[in-house]
């Protein structure tokens, strides 16, 4: 049950954070997501997905290390919006990709 418990809830915040990364992506803005967000998260599920390897905790293996793959997306999706955002800024009509 214990492990259950666990895996259920890594499932729901993997979901959450995947859900915030594709409502940004759609947006097309960078406005109100802060750079630090998804660099910060970069560090931190880089070094937790580590530390839960080495403790053989591998439900937060797991999960750890699709959080770090959603961050690797959101800020390739932030930059993205960011040079988007600056285009429009500038009155270019920005080109899709």
């Amino acid at each position: 049950m214990t492990e259950l418990i666990g895996w259920l809830s890594a499932g729901v915040l993997v979901l959450t954070i995947s859900r915030q990364v594709y409502s940004q992506w759609r947006s097309r803005s960078a406005q109100g997501v802060s750079k630090w967000l998804f660099i910060g998260q970069l560090m931190a599920s880089l070094g937790f997905t580590v530390y839960s390897y080495l403790v053989e905790n591998w439900v937060f293996v797991f999960a750890n290390f699709f959080i770090f793959l959603t961050a690797v997306a959101g800020e390739y999706i932030y930059l993205r919006n960011r040079r988007l955002d600056e285009s429009r800024a500038q009155g270019k009509s920005p080109a899709r990709r």
